[in-house]
């Protein structure tokens, strides 16, 4: 079953799932993609549209949490932790991890591959959808903010990955793992 939650102040909750991880303080991902198909709570279907994030984008504070838990506070844009940005996948997110215990626990769960997935937590205005059958199709939506989740998510193809702010160039890092294997 696909996860999909509304919040008692009218935000829409919907969720993504594919984890990969590296070494690292920072989480980098997708999360929401764009073209899929999304079977909320067996109800209806819902797809994304590229540039439905547009107006979110421009001087909004989104933040970033664990498991849409308010209190549980990952990053935001006011303070530069985290940047979003659109492109032709989705809605993609960069995020530097304070050294808090629910970020250092995010951080495990995504390197260990037990974190859930990606989400996201939104509102429609009137005009951002449009139905054709049981299928809403998003144009725009007021972002509020994204979350890891630890459990099922609702969309598939977003991914969050834990690496370091320093990393060398992918060239460099093959050098260096033949070089580690070498010496085993």
């Amino acid at each position: 079953m696909i996860a999909a939650a509304r919040f008692p102040d009218g935000v829409e909750i919907r969720a993504a799932a594919e984890l990969r991880a590296a070494a690292g303080r920072k989480l980098e991902g997708y999360a929401a993609v764009f073209h899929t198909e999304a079977r909320i709570a067996d109800r209806f279907t819902e797809i994304l549209s590229p540039g439905c994030f547009l107006a979110s984008l421009e001087g909004r504070d989104i933040l970033a949490l664990s498991d849409h838990d308010p209190a549980k506070v990952l990053g935001r844009t006011r303070a530069g932790s985290l940047r979003l940005s659109e492109n032709g996948r989705g809605l993609w997110f960069e995020m530097d991890l304070p050294n808090t215990t629910i970020a250092n626990d995010t951080l495990e769960l995504v390197r260990s591959g037990l974190a859930g997935g990606c989400s996201f937590g939104m509102t429609v205005p009137k005009d951002g959808e449009r139905w054709s059958g049981d299928t809403r199709h998003l144009s725009r939506v007021t972002l509020h903010e994204i979350s890891i989740v630890s459990a099922w998510p609702a969309y598939a193809g977003t991914s969050v990955a834990a690496r370091s702010r320093l990393q060398a160039p992918p060239a460099a890092s093959a050098v260096l793992r033949r070089r580690l294997l070498e010496a085993m």
